[in-house]
C-alpha cells in the first residue's frame, strides 16, 4: 500500500504563489511512480491539474504558464508551483500516484490513478 501526504495548501490572495508538495510512503521501493495534481471544487468534479511521469510533464491549460510541476525522480516526491493565483484556483488539490504510465494519455484521467493523499486546500482571496 502507498499513502500519499499533501502540504502546502494555505489562504493566499490574488497574484500570490504558493507551493504543494506530495510525498509518497509505504510500498513504494519496488518501483516509481507516476504522481499527479488533481483540484475539487463544491459540486464539480475532480479536475486534473499537472502530472509527471517520469520526465514527461502534463499541464491543463488552464493553468498552464502559471503552474509548474516537479519532482525528484526515485524519491517519489512531487511538487506543485503556482504562480499568479487566481480566484477560481480555490480548491482542494489532490495529490495522486500510480506505476509508471505507458500511454501518456492516462496522466490527465483521474481513474488512472491508484492511490490519493487527503488534499489540501487552497484559498485565493481577492
Amino acid at each position: 500500500q502507498v499513502q500519499l501526504v499533501e502540504s502546502g495548501g494555505a489562504l493566499v490572495q490574488a497574484g500570490d504563489s504558493l507551493r504543494l508538495s506530495c510525498a509518497a510512503s509505504g510500498r513504494t521501493g519496488a518501483y516509481y511512480l507516476a504522481m499527479g495534481w488533481f483540484r475539487q471544487t463544491p459540486g464539480k468534479e475532480r479536475e486534473f491539474v499537472a502530472a509527471l511521469n517520469w520526465n514527461d510533464r502534463y499541464t491543463a491549460d488552464s493553468v498552464k504558464g502559471r503552474f509548474t510541476i516537479s519532482g525528484e525522480n526515485g524519491k517519489n516526491t512531487v511538487y506543485l508551483q503556482m504562480d499568479r493565483l487566481k480566484l477560481e484556483d480555490t480548491a482542494v488539490y489532490y495529490c495522486a500516484a500510480s506505476p509508471l504510465f505507458s500511454a501518456s494519455s492516462a496522466a490527465a484521467r483521474a481513474t488512472s490513478y491508484d492511490y490519493w493523499g487527503r488534499g489540501t486546500q487552497v484559498t485565493v482571496s481577492s
